[in-house]
């Protein structure tokens, strides 16, 4: 008979058998917890890889770029390491959906968690990835300031240890503001565009407090990838994924069905403003206050390091915050104006140059012309790279001759091409060039400055860098040394006829000098007002004999003029080669009561922090009386009511309709305006000094080659070249009353002694003769 088994022994051997699978099961979770704590013990001493130290989590480095600020409180450029144009903001500078989009698509835990989402985490355990990722916001924060690119091997999972680590110790050092913020200023946009506040400016042109839902939604979509979802190159999928990133939001209740839908039909709207050194507002104005301040930053050391070594500022990643005497809203008028005028100036030239067989060069030999375009070669950027390159000049020459894709310049955009590198440089010769600056006399802060027609191409600036010759612009200077020496009133009448002054006399060599006037009028008298009005030059050559050059150089040099000036007989007709910025500020002088203030770009520094570290306190002296300025002034308007700027007055301008290019503008201007017009010889300089009680405007224009000009005078003269820009940037700037440009005449000193009545002036010299006699 079987022995019955009871119920306890059937019980123990299931009991041994489970809890051995119990103990085995509590072995392996413990191994793998173990396992798990070591690992990240081993990454938080950094055995997996390098990890950030206290110091560096208290205080992550970034780049930041110096930031170029208008007088407007309007960014106009930024100056940054390749890659690193990044312009920090505050949590206050963010909208709020902005935040809400953010949150909804990339992290919407984010305020429950650690930094690491347990629910996300196992879920993409669970679905290998399928259902997404699980990196939070904070661990691409990490990702971003502390370990870079994920790698592709199996480098990556431990690269994954030390993001959980980092996100971990970045929550308890930041708050969840301070890590959105971080975030966002860290994430790069692409094309230049390194956090929000940049990428705000270059996609959409406005500052990231003013974005809209649908904006913020796409720049909120460009995280998953910049480049994929960029709207410059693949717009159809950057609008899919905007609309994504809509869905998330409402998803999340942070917008209702119909507010979804009705965003989901709006169109990519973009403002692209590219901000790359060629790019952008103020591109010459940039250059030139990059080259200011890397002076400035060699003579002003911020300290010493714990070495004892001299430590500089370094404008490409301190934050510098660089605040400049421009205008915004002027310079943009003033970079209209001069699009407006010289593409149709252009239109006129390249008319008149069909038939020309050296063009765009007149009056000079084939072999003149090979040396101007070999000399280009010689200088342009090409030939510099292909040297770095280690080409030899017979190589590079022989490239200089094969036609080649390239982009070159055009007024109606940048063209698509293929020709030769040597026929490109003939090409961009035919272009005529500007320059304007307009500054405030009484402050000297500049508050435009447009160096040329496009700096991408053109980079030399015709304001600070090119001088060139003046013409008639300089006679000013001639009649306020006559009128500061001799007292001379506009009344004063000088006879029209020629003058000879023989070889010797104030630096004439060669032969005799006998100037003639460019009407060939030489009868009978005329008044030093109506003179200069009409550009006699016999009456400032007799004024030049009379006072002798030297009078009129010194007082050129009190003006501000820094260029060389030959003491010779001519400077009376304005031989010399001087700088726009030079007679800008000295014309100012004559507005500002014969007081000279130095023109400055820079009105303060500040660190990041927001700490001074630079201010400007503006350079003045006396140069003449303020009687001597007004009527030099007073002269001057003379040029706009009758002389050869008279068409400021006119309400159409029929003299500005070039054939085939309408362009009549009715300028108009009913308030005082003192200005000069200046033509050089062969048509190769155009001139126009302005001047408005607060506010001196000059303007150049001419080709790269003073060989490059118009055949006559009927397009090549200042008042054709140079004053249209001068007229249409006032109009667009009195147009905007928010400037509150004066129209006021100009400040009469008390108890003139000179006598500006001509009716009065001629009577009381009436009583003198009779008197003598």
């Amino acid at each position: 008979m079987k022995q019955s088994v009871s119920k306890e022994n059937h019980i123990k051997p299931i009991n041994f058998s489970v809890s051995r699978y119990i103990k085995y099961f509590w072995i392996g979770f413990t191994s793998i917890l173990i396992i798990i704590i070591l690992l990240f013990l081993l990454a938080s001493w950094g055995a997996l890889g390098e990890m950030p130290t206290f110091e560096q989590l208290e205080n992550p480095r970034n780049d930041l770029a110096t930031q170029i600020i208008s007088s407007d409180r309007e960014q106009l450029g930024t100056i940054f390491k390749p890659n690193e144009n990044r312009t920090p903001i505050n949590y206050n500078d963010l909208p709020p959906h902005l935040i809400n989009a953010l949150i909804a698509t990339e992290d919407v835990r984010f305020y429950e968690h650690s930094g690491i989402d347990a629910r996300g985490t196992l879920r993409a355990f669970t679905s290998f990835g399928r259902r997404g990722g699980a990196s939070t916001i904070t661990q691409q924060l990490a990702r971003l300031l502390f370990i870079g690119i994920r790698s592709r091997n199996m480098d990556k999972y431990t690269q994954k240890i030390r993001e959980w680590v980092i996100a971990a110790r970045l929550e308890r050092q930041y708050t969840k503001e301070e890590i959105i913020v971080m975030y966002l200023n860290k994430y790069d946009f692409a094309r230049q565009a390194i956090g929000i506040g940049s990428a705000s400016r270059i996609y959409f042109n406005k500052k990231s407090i003013d974005l809209k839902v649908e904006e913020s939604a796409m720049l909120v979509g460009m995280l998953k990838s910049a480049t994929i979802y960029n709207p410059k190159t693949r717009l159809e999928k950057a609008l899919n994924r905007r609309n994504t990133v809509l869905s998330q939001m409402a998803k999340y209740g942070y917008l209702t069905v119909e507010e979804k839908d009705s965003l989901k039909q709006l169109p990519l709207k973009l403002n692209y403003t590219p901000e790359g050194y060629s790019e952008g507002k103020a591109t010459y104005f940039r250059r030139q206050v990059k080259k200011w301040v890397e002076e400035w930053i060699k003579k002003n050391p911020k300290g010493k390091n714990e070495a004892g070594e001299l430590e500089y500022y370094d404008i490409y990643s301190d934050g510098l915050k660089i605040h400049v005497t421009i205008d915004s809203r002027m310079q943009k008028y003033a970079e209209e104006s001069v699009l407006q005028h010289m593409s149709n100036l252009q239109k006129e030239f390249d008319r008149q140059e069909r038939k020309n067989t050296t063009s765009p060069f007149r009056g000079i030999s084939k072999q003149q012309i090979d040396q101007i375009i070999n000399h280009a070669i010689k200088t342009s950027p090409r030939r510099i790279k292909m040297l770095k390159q280690g080409k030899s000049e017979k190589e590079i020459l022989a490239s200089f001759d094969k036609k080649v894709d390239m982009k070159v310049f055009s007024w109606n955009g940048i063209m698509d091409t293929i020709m030769t590198p040597r026929d490109s440089v003939l090409y961009h010769k035919r272009f005529l060039h500007t320059g304007l600056m307009s500054m405030n006399p009484q402050t000297g802060a500049v508050k435009a400055w447009v160096g040329g027609i496009n700096y991408k191409y053109f980079k030399y600036d015709h304001v600070n860098q090119g001088a060139r010759q003046v013409g008639s612009t300089f006679k000013p200077f001639v009649y306020a040394t006559a009128i500061d020496q001799l007292k001379y009133s506009p009344c004063y009448k000088m006879p029209r006829a020629k003058v000879t002054i023989p070889v010797g006399k104030h630096g004439v060599s060669g032969e005799d000098w006998t100037p003639t006037n460019t009407d060939d009028n030489y009868i009978g008298s005329i008044t030093l007002k109506d003179a200069l009005a009409g550009s006699v030059n016999t009456v400032s050559a007799r004024l030049m004999d009379r006072i002798g050059p030297e009078p009129i150089i010194n007082l050129a040099k009190k003006l501000g003029i820094q260029s060389e000036i030959d003491s010779v007989a001519s400077i009376a007709l304005g031989t010399e080669t001087l700088k726009l910025s030079e007679m800008v500020g000295a014309y100012s002088v004559f507005a500002n009561e014969g007081i000279y203030t130095k023109p400055v770009i820079i009105s303060h520094i500040q660190d990041k922090n927001g700490t001074l570290l630079y201010g400007n306190f503006p350079e003045k002296r006396d140069v003449i009386s303020k009687e001597s300025a007004y009527v030099t002034l007073n002269l001057m308007e003379g040029v706009t009511e009758t002389g050869s700027g008279k068409r400021l007055r006119t309400k159409a301008s029929s003299q500005y309709i070039y054939k085939n290019v309408v362009t009549g503008h009715p300028y108009g201007f009913t308030n005082p305006i003192a200005g000069k017009t200046g033509t050089t010889q062969n048509q190769s300089d155009g001139w126009f000094m302005g001047i408005v009680p607060d506010l001196c405007t000059g303007v150049w224009v001419g080709g790269d080659n003073r060989s490059t000009h118009f055949k006559s005078t009927k397009y090549g003269a200042g008042a054709t070249m140079a004053l249209p820009i001068w007229a249409l940037y006032m109009k667009k700037c009195y147009e905007d009353v928010n400037l509150n440009i004066s129209k006021s005449e100009f400040k009469k000193p008390e108890n003139l002694s000179i006598q500006l009545d001509c009716e009065v002036y001629e009577k009381s010299i009436k009583v003198d003769d009779e008197l003598r006699i």
